[in-house]
């Protein structure tokens, strides 16, 4: 059985990773161009699923649960900021425009 006080830190670990999701979600709906968009998805919504993974893992009380909530987190935090650069970048060459608002560019050559 688990002890209340593992119960109460799954539960803030659930809560604080659904409120980076959140936040993540209404990045992606606010904000104006596709390049301070893919910041919010990539950046909040590696730290919401990395800590709602922690959250399973710790609630599971299993060993190989956990480890694979690890892995889980490892996963996200190497690929999701890396692939969202690349994504950026790829747009940007191909000249996809910023926001009418931007006060530089640093990609230009």
């Amino acid at each position: 059985m688990i002890s209340l006080l593992a119960a109460l830190g799954v539960a803030a670990l659930m809560i604080v990773g659904a409120l980076f999701s959140l936040i993540a979600a209404i990045g992606l709906n606010r904000l104006p161009d596709l390049y301070t968009r893919m910041h919010a998805a990539s950046k909040a919504g590696t730290v919401g699923s990395g800590l709602l993974l922690l959250a399973v893992g710790l609630h599971a009380a299993d060993v190989a649960t956990f480890g694979r909530a690890v892995a889980g987190i490892v996963f996200f935090v190497l690929t999701a900021p890396v692939s969202a650069h690349l994504l950026a970048r790829a747009a940007h060459k191909v000249g996809y425009p910023l926001w009418s608002k931007s006060v530089r560019d640093d990609m230009i050559k």
